[in-house]
């Protein structure tokens, strides 16, 4: 099972490659040398170096305390997730799936080998605890494909111990600054020896011009939708927080915008696009509605008195939501490993591509954008209109919950359209925000009431007090009761501009 940490340093460049006392630096209260040691790494992408593009570094490395298989994700300057596995041959399956919605088909084959003699210090407090590691690398590279130079260099890197104060870094640069250090001009080694070994062959990709029609818009915010969905796939896969929830949203946008945008896009190309992005979504509900259904019943459950609390309501809840998360993790997981998925990327990447565009997609954008987001907020209209028409009930709850996703298709139909249309698309964006909320909230309370019924059913039949899920249920209820009160009022500020 590979394992994860949170890595912060920051390297730097020195003419003449020393390093500088640093005892007394902040809470370091002595620099013990550790010695000299060799490591040997060997980077691993795709041919078209995919990985690198995407500022991610898989390498296998020996030498040193942590020998093995490293992948790490960059998290902001400066700072990195690694993802460790032990040595082997090949790629660990774990590491290979982390990256699979970038590699896709394409074969990870032997990029760069560094070596680097790594001369370390510890910097330690009064007590003899590690602050930080700095060392000084003297590195050697060696292009195995896609050039065939060499490169070598002296660096010097800081790293924070873990649970390390950041400051401490501040406060060492300062020092290092004065004595005539400076922050390396590259990210990582890894990117100095692309640049340095590729025989003129390495080129940065432009990005895509700044949008000028109305297709270039609607393309913009596709691509970024895209991009979040192959960004958020090891997030997803590592079980880390909000992130099945951030892809869902994505994947929901995407859809949405080929949907909506219909007059700009040719729905015969799109449409077999938006099937598998409503599959995608179906499949990421899975797990995000049980975290959502979990987290709200929980948070209920805390809120009441001990009195009302009677059997092991809090027991059989959360054996109810590991085994129901457990599961559905396990199955998204596969999914994300499927060939349906993957194929998905692809049909993205050759829609953004090879855009399908109608004639209406060259023209400018403010009357094309605004006319196809307004048509959104018609169909709003009518929907929740006839929902608020409705007595209480089930009828009503089903008729909230479309006008709910129609209200996000508005939102996300403003946001797709907010660069063009500036002021009037934010403030849509957010009255619809708004919305949604509310109607968010209300289904919410519609499914926990239907899983506090099971839940009920199932402690009646194993002979425990059936009293504390009848007790949630009713303030869900109420709740629910509530929010539907609330919706006339929302609605009509919303029609008079005064949530915008």
């Amino acid at each position: 099972m590979a394992d994860a940490k949170r890595e912060i340093e920051r390297k730097y460049e020195s003419d003449d490659s020393g390093l500088p006392d640093l005892t007394g630096i902040g809470a370091v209260a002595a620099v013990l040398d550790k010695g000299l040691m060799e490591l040997d790494a060997t980077y691993y992408d795709t041919v078209d170096e995919r990985l690198a593009a995407a500022a991610l570094t898989l390498r296998r490395r020996t030498g040193g305390a942590d020998a093995g298989w490293h992948l790490k994700f960059p998290v902001a300057p400066g700072v990195r997730d690694e993802i460790q596995a032990p040595l082997s041959d090949t790629v660990p399956e774990e590491i290979a799936a982390l990256v699979r919605s970038r590699v896709r088909d394409a074969a990870l084959v032997p990029l760069v080998r560094l070596r680097s003699a790594r001369d370390v210090r510890h910097l330690v407090d009064a007590d003899g605890a590690l602050l930080a590691e700095a060392s000084v690398d003297a590195v050697t590279a060696e292009r195995l494909s896609g050039g065939s130079g060499a490169a070598q260099w002296t660096e010097i890197e800081v790293e924070l111990a873990d649970g390390g104060d950041p400051a401490l870094l501040d406060q060492l640069e300062k020092r290092l600054g004065k004595a005539g250090v400076r922050p390396s001009r590259s990210p990582s080694k890894l990117a100095r020896a692309l640049e340095e070994t590729a025989g003129g062959r390495r080129r940065k990709q432009a990005g895509p011009p700044p949008p000028v029609t109305a297709g270039d818009h609607v393309l913009a915010y596709l691509r970024a939708q895209r991009d979040a969905v192959v960004e958020l796939d090891p997030a997803v896969r590592r079980d880390l927080p909000d992130a099945v929830h951030r892809m869902r949203v994505a994947t929901r946008r995407a859809r949405s915008t080929l949907r909506t945008f219909g007059a700009l896009l040719d729905r015969t190309v799109t449409d077999p696009v938006g099937a598998e992005l409503k599959w995608l979504a179906g499949e990421l509900g899975v797990d995000r509605d049980q975290e959502v259904l979990a987290d709200r019943l929980t948070t209920a459950l805390d809120a009441l008195p001990a009195t009302l609390v009677t059997g092991p309501v809090p027991e059989r809840l959360s054996a109810w939501s590991r085994a129901r998360h457990g599961g559905a993790h396990a199955h998204l997981t596969g999914v994300l490993d499927s060939r349906r998925y993957l194929a998905l990327l692809d049909a993205l990447d050759a829609l953004l591509a090879d855009p399908p565009l109608r004639g209406a997609a060259g023209k400018k954008p403010g009357k094309a954008l605004a006319k196809a987001v307004h048509k959104d907020e018609k169909k709003l209209t009518d929907v929740l209109e006839h929902a608020l028409a409705l007595p209480p009930g089930q009828d009503r709850d089903l008729a909230l919950h479309e006008a709910r996703k129609k209200a996000k298709r508005t939102r996300y139909a403003a946001e797709a359209a907010t660069e063009a249309l500036g002021a009037p698309a934010r403030t849509l964006t957010k009255a619809m925000k708004s919305l949604t909320t509310v109607l968010g909230d209300h289904q919410d309370s519609v499914m926990a009431r239907r899983t506090l019924r099971e839940l009920a059913a199932v402690a009646h039949a194993a002979g425990e007090s059936a009293f504390t899920y009848g007790v949630l249920y009713g303030r869900e209820e109420a709740r629910a009761a509530a929010e539907e009160a609330e919706l006339p009022r929302l609605w009509q500020e919303i029609r008079s501009g005064a949530v915008r």
